[in-house]
């Protein structure tokens, strides 16, 4: 597998790194935690040494798979987690709101080492900015836990361009995680220039379009009963009939690489910048490998310029989220 550094912070990651959230989180049925263990060392296997979890997702319960399977060759790998919410202690919502005090981050960290078994954390994200909190004070307090020894770097998430600066003067930000892929561009109007100047690292979620852009789903696809996208406006059986179009395109791109759509769409990511580290997730061995492939693909100049072109006139129908979790985000 190949190496990248985010920006200018000396983090080497993998290539493509692997996105655990779905593991214990999110996407229907939880997933057998064995076959999880598999998964997850299956990448270790591959050359993945870049793995994202967060203390929300679960809530707990990612992180400790994490520290269950990976503790064997944790010093060889690179481990991001993030804060930022208060949990409901009732177990009956993930989250019950934002929370990004300093005393809270603190808490947070020793909570996320005891579970991922580890005495520290490679890259400690803010989950959502929290607008009661300076993010002065956000900064400052990792800082303190990176001074500790207990956290290495800092990055943050889902922040625009004015948040990115401030943290930065305090704290520098090793990585930037949004989302980020085809059909996801909003970073490109501003926060994408911003993070290249400051040298801050790109790590693209949901660079599949959970799941949509590698051609397994359609307007006829049902989602469980608990599976977030069905709250999603951009996976209304509407609005997936109208993006058909984008997977249409990178089938088309595909066929002359002999590669998938979704290689087509992660190898585009992985061509944009050299600081780019997208973090695709799944469940399957057989698609984690299939994810990996794509750091072989080639995409010439010409190609990029026809996926542009094509993929300009294509109007991408639905919101990525509900308004009120849109707030969350920076953008």
């Amino acid at each position: 597998m190949k190496k990248r550094i985010l920006g200018k912070s000396g983090l080497e990651v993998s290539a493509l790194g692997l996105g655990c959230m779905g593991m214990s989180f999110s996407y229907g049925p939880v997933p057998d935690k064995a076959e999880m263990v598999k998964v997850l060392r299956g990448a270790v296997d591959r050359g993945v040494t870049f793995f994202d979890t967060a203390e929300v997702y679960g809530p707990f319960t990612n992180e400790e798979l994490l520290g269950e399977a990976l503790a064997p060759v944790r010093s060889s790998l690179v481990i991001a987690t993030k804060f930022g919410f208060n949990l409901d202690p009732t177990g009956k919502l993930p989250w019950t709101g934002l929370n990004s005090r300093p005393e809270h981050i603190k808490a947070a960290v020793e909570g996320s080492l005891k579970r991922l078994k580890t005495d520290h954390i490679d890259l400690l994200y803010q989950h959502r900015v929290d607008t009661t909190v300076p993010i002065e004070d956000v900064a400052g307090a990792v800082k303190d836990l990176i001074q500790a020894g207990k956290v290495k770097h800092f990055g943050l998430s889902e922040a625009g361009a004015k948040t990115i600066r401030r943290a930065h003067a305090v704290q520098p930000v090793a990585a930037l995680q949004s989302e980020y892929s085809l059909w996801t561009r909003g970073i490109e109007a501003e926060v994408l220039g911003t993070i290249e100047e400051l040298g801050i690292g790109l790590v693209p979620y949901s660079p599949l379009g959970k799941g949509f852009l590698t051609g397994a789903m359609s307007a006829k696809t049902e989602f469980a009963g608990n599976d977030f996208r069905k709250t999603l406006p951009r996976f209304t059986p509407e609005a997936m009939a109208n993006n058909q179009a984008l997977v249409d395109l990178l089938a088309a791109i595909g066929k002359k690489k002999n590669a998938t759509p979704a290689q087509i769409a992660l190898a585009w990511l992985l061509a944009q910048k050299p600081w780019i580290a997208p973090i695709p997730g799944t469940t399957k061995l057989s698609r984690l490998e299939e994810n990996l492939g794509a750091a072989e693909v080639n995409l010439t100049a010409e190609d990029l310029r026809e996926i542009e072109s094509a993929a300009a006139r294509i109007k991408v129908r639905g919101e990525r989220y509900p308004e009120a979790l849109q707030k969350l985000t920076g953008l």
